[in-house]
């Protein structure tokens, strides 16, 4: 299930959120790629500050539509596959677009990516949560465990 909103200003015309308040139905990186591409699709590769923020706006619909969204964070299509050099200095550079764009665009939190074992991406969306250094825990990148069910 999910909502799909088409707009045709961006390389991507249609995009479709999927947000689970139960969280048995919440899914791993993996699950949501797979079931992404069944329906079609690709995890979302964000191209430039313009579609982040047409994100940040249907976030913020979703949430105003009084389904009662809570914490929950979205998986979105970046990734580090391998463990290679996952603690250097490097580590950024080695995440790459699931749909194999080539988009340099990145949204990261403060001290994000932390690679080590987390090596897929989410668009934090946690507005209860206390704000960090880096501002609230809304649509900034956090890198996370690739089992985390999102």
């Amino acid at each position: 299930s999910g909502q799909k909103v088409c707009y045709g200003a961006f390389k991507h015309s249609c995009y479709k959120l999927a947000y689970f308040q139960d969280l048995s139905r919440r899914v791993g990186f993996q699950e949501a790629r797979q079931a992404c591409e069944i329906d079609g699709g690709a995890l979302l590769s964000l191209e430039s500050e313009a579609e982040q923020q047409l994100i940040e706006s249907m976030l913020q619909n979703l949430t105003k539509s009084g389904s009662g969204i809570s914490d929950g964070d979205f998986w979105i299509g970046l990734w580090r596959s391998g463990d290679g050099l996952a603690t250097s200095s490097a580590c950024p550079d080695l995440y790459q677009w699931a749909d194999g764009s080539k988009s340099p665009f990145r949204n990261w939190y403060t001290d994000e990516p932390s690679c080590g074992s987390e090596a897929c991406v989410v668009m934090y969306h946690q507005p209860t949560a206390n704000p960090g250094l880096g501002g609230p825990y809304l649509y900034q990148w956090n890198d996370d465990r690739c089992n985390m069910k999102h």
